[in-house]
């Protein structure tokens, strides 16, 4: 589940704008090794593609493909769905105590 709730997150954050690991390493709070890992674990899923940039092969971008975006739209419906579900819980707990 955690490697699930990561990939949410990494795909997620994957914009078309330019963000080199470091920079998306610090807005997921990962380590650069852990962040690696899981986007070459999306290339291979198909989920991500890695593209460098001609005039400066060091500079890469990331791009979801159409199964990283259908994934990322089915993660974040689960995500609403089990939030909706913690809030009806909540309500529900805090009508109880209100009663009492």
């Amino acid at each position: 589940m955690k490697i699930k709730q990561d990939y949410f997150e990494i795909l997620r954050k994957i914009k078309e704008d330019f963000k080199n690991q470091r920079q998306l390493a610090k807005e997921l709070n990962f380590s650069l090794g852990k962040l690696n890992y899981c986007l070459i674990e999306l290339k291979k899923k198909g989920l991500v593609k890695i593209q460098s940039f001609r005039d400066n092969p060091m500079k890469i971008k990331y791009v979801l493909t159409p199964r990283g975006i259908e994934l990322r739209t089915k993660l974040t419906i689960d995500f609403m769905k089990r939030k909706m579900k913690e809030y009806d819980e909540l309500k529900k707990e805090l009508n109880q105590i209100k009663k009492k």
